[in-house]
């Protein structure tokens, strides 16, 4: 299986520096260490990866018929901000798709849903300077073709029009790029829109919360339910990603 250079970048609808490869331990990889060797791709490629990686330290299982994508973007906002660009690429991505009839949801922070299992998923990592994020790589897993678990699915199987690997990348491309040109006020509403996690109850220690919304910062907000015997008001609080589980990868 190998990549249109040329189709994809009509597809995606600008000028991009593309390295395609058949195989790779992990895209991410391979783009942070292009741009330290003094390169300047914008995005890396492979129709398999061998040491995928997902949140958290997570294998991401990378057969072929999968996209495996990153793409390097110098955002320029402060550190507090990174779980934000994640966000945004989720965001964007799922629209972009909802755009084409497929009714993507999202599972706070990372993850792309579709009837319920996980469609794809982004990990982004971060260089800082001076306290602001100056370099960033966006990583996107996207089951296309490619055989997945019985908590996962994939485009091919919800019968979705996406009739090449060139087309779900210019979709992701074009997604990144729509979630960070969204003002993170509006943002942050329709993100919530699609979040599949609100509503869901969580423990935290020896209390019972609900999940009700994320901050401008990607923490979740969960309101804890009032102690038994007690008059203290319903306390709200922010639970940083990666401090929870939701029992599902």
């Amino acid at each position: 299986m190998r990549l249109d250079r040329q189709q994809l970048q009509a597809l995606v609808g600008k000028n991009l520096v593309l390295h395609t490869y058949k195989t790779l331990p992990s895209t991410n990889q391979t783009l942070w260490q292009l741009i330290e060797e003094g390169a300047k791709p914008d995005v890396v490629i492979a129709t398999q990866q061998t040491a995928g990686r997902g949140q958290w330290g997570h294998q991401w299982y990378s057969p072929i018929g999968g996209l495996y994508l990153s793409y390097a973007i110098a955002p320029n906002i402060p550190v507090a901000d990174s779980f934000g660009l994640t966000m945004r690429s989720a965001w964007g991505i799922a629209m972009v798709l909802r755009d084409r009839g497929i009714p993507v949801q999202l599972k706070w922070l990372n993850d792309l849903l579709l009837d319920n299992r996980k469609l794809g998923g982004i990990l982004t990592e971060t260089k800082v300077k001076q306290g602001k994020i100056s370099q960033a790589v966006v990583g996107v897993g996207i089951n296309w073709t490619n055989p997945v678990p019985e908590t996962g699915i994939n485009l091919t199987s919800y019968l979705a029009k996406i009739t090449s690997l060139e087309m779900l990348a210019a979709i992701s491309i074009q997604g990144i790029d729509r979630g960070m040109n969204q003002p993170i006020e509006t943002l942050l509403t329709a993100y919530e829109q699609l979040l599949t996690t609100i509503g869901r109850s969580v423990s935290i220690g020896d209390r019972k919360g609900i999940v009700v919304g994320v901050s401008s910062t990607g923490y979740l907000r969960v309101r804890l339910e009032a102690e038994e015997n007690t008059t203290t008001d319903i306390l709200e609080i922010p639970l940083k990603p990666g401090s929870i589980s939701f029992g599902d990868k």
